[in-house]
């Protein structure tokens, strides 16, 4: 397994991680859990991602499982949550979701206790909110990690403005600010990684730990000739995923990429994420599978990278035809 520095901080991550969005309890019970996330680490996977949100606070709590199942030496892997949404669904009331001191710190102990850990390595504010003045969720992240609660912040969709927002106000007040951004970065979306982020990589450093590299799947092909049961989309819920990725144009698109793929031997799923990981200011991408064979199949992009030469990318962006524009006047 390869390793990066997040961003400009001292932390070594490795540059494939495990991810529990979805898939923990709606689609995986504790001993699949349990092999899979057995099989990242011992493939060298050391960061383990989560939020408040996923499966409602469930996904947190099956992790947390699994970790003291394990025993491992908390020093040899990374765990993170996310706050913003809450964990109560529908019945979230006020004070229960944003960025609000008060949700943020309560929100850090619940994961705290879910995931059985007696600190974060990583918290990220899961979105913007606009409701809550940046001072207030600057100070507040700078406290929680004064308190031992939490070792690095950071930000979750945010555009490259906030961030550097944040940044300002935690440069004028002498605080601590975020180190990491979780954006959602595959061949399909582009922008934030591509374009929007370049100046806060080139003026202040910033570490990603990139979520859906596969495009929720759609990126392996399974979805060519319409939506298998039992897959992402097709659990209740996830419409808004098929709006996203099921467009004609777009399988045309993967159905070139498989075939490109096929040239080369491999699959299209470790292309896709070997193309993610390729960029050099991507510090991790995270995978996620409901079976070991998914799995295994993912953790072959690092071999699969090398094949990745300017040749071939050329032949991918002819596909995509979707890289974005850089002004550099």
């Amino acid at each position: 397994m390869e390793y990066r520095r997040l961003g400009r901080s001292g932390l070594e991550i490795s540059v494939l991680s495990f991810g529990s969005w979805v898939t923990f309890h709606k689609q995986l019970d504790d001993n699949l859990a349990d092999e899979l996330m057995g099989i990242a680490y011992d493939n060298g996977i050391n960061f383990f991602d989560n939020a408040e949100v996923y499966a409602l606070g469930e996904s947190e709590k099956m992790m947390g499982r699994v970790l003291k199942k394990k025993k491992w030496d908390r020093t040899s892997y990374i765990v993170s949550s996310k706050a913003f949404f809450g964990w109560r669904g529908q019945n979230n009331k006020p004070n229960q979701t944003g960025l609000s001191r008060k949700h943020l710190f309560e929100a850090c102990h619940e994961a705290l206790q879910r995931l059985q850990v007696d600190y974060l390595d990583l918290y990220f504010c899961h979105r913007p909110d606009v409701k809550v003045p940046i001072e207030e969720v600057v100070w507040t992240m700078h406290n929680l990690i004064q308190q031992g609660k939490v070792l690095y912040w950071g930000t979750s969709q945010w555009s490259g403005a906030e961030i550097m927002e944040a940044h300002r106000v935690a440069q004028q007040y002498g605080l601590i600010g975020p180190t990491m951004e979780q954006p959602q970065y595959n061949m399909f979306d582009r922008f934030r990684m591509e374009q929007d982020y370049l100046p806060v990589f080139r003026n202040v450093g910033l570490g990603t730990t990139i979520w859906s590299p596969l495009a929720a799947g759609f990126l392996t092909g399974k979805y060519n000739e319409g939506i298998p049961a039992g897959s992402r989309l097709a659990i209740e819920g996830y419409d808004w995923l098929k709006d996203r990725w099921l467009q004609e144009e777009k399988i045309e698109k993967v159905k070139k990429l498989g075939a490109l793929a096929k040239e080369l031997g491999v699959s299209l799923a470790s292309i896709a994420i070997a193309w993610t990981i390729r960029n050099p200011n991507v510090s991790t991408a995270i995978l996620g599978a409901t079976k070991k064979e998914q799995l295994h199949e993912n953790l072959k992009a690092l071999e699969v990278a090398p094949l990745l030469t300017n040749e071939v990318i050329e032949k991918i962006e002819n596909i995509l035809q979707n890289k974005p524009h850089i002004d550099l006047a």
